[in-house]
């Protein structure tokens, strides 16, 4: 006797075929969600990167780096790190590197408020996620690894 022969593991076995399908839909949107946030952000220190300097030397201590290299990496990996995520390439480590950079940015706050605090969480757990499942079946790294057979 199979498992799928009990009547009561069939609607158990449907449900996860079909939450098992909304798979590469769901980390295509959380992707292309968390780019956004990221991206954004990114943007916006560019636009004025005087005011960048004085926030990442007056209100943002970011541990061990000077005020300046903390601005050009959060930014750097704001900017750059959102584009290989959306595209799914090597997705694992912006998806890592983006988790770090939201880690950072709790870190280096002395003050968050608690909405805040519950936007930097729920981005840092869709950020685990798509690093420990990885990016699915919608990404460039699905498509390399069908054509190289991996």
């Amino acid at each position: 006797m199979t498992p799928t022969s009990y009547p009561i593991l069939k609607p158990y076995a449907l449900l996860v075929r079909g939450l098992d399908a909304l798979q590469p839909l769901a980390a295509l949107l959380a992707r292309l969600y968390l780019a956004q946030v990221f991206f954004l952000a990114g943007l916006t220190k560019l636009r004025d990167w005087d005011i960048t300097l004085a926030l990442f030397q007056d209100e943002y201590h970011v541990p061990l780096l000077p005020p300046a290299l903390a601005a050009v990496m959060g930014t750097a990996g704001e900017v750059g790190l959102p584009v290989l995520l959306v595209l799914g390439l090597a997705g694992r480590i912006p998806a890592l590197g983006l988790w770090v950079v939201n880690t950072m940015a709790v870190l280096s706050l002395s003050e968050i408020s608690s909405e805040a605090l519950q936007g930097h969480v729920f981005w840092g757990s869709l950020l685990a996620a798509l690093a420990i499942f990885g990016t699915g079946r919608w990404s460039l790294d699905a498509l390399l690894a069908r054509w190289f057979q991996c």
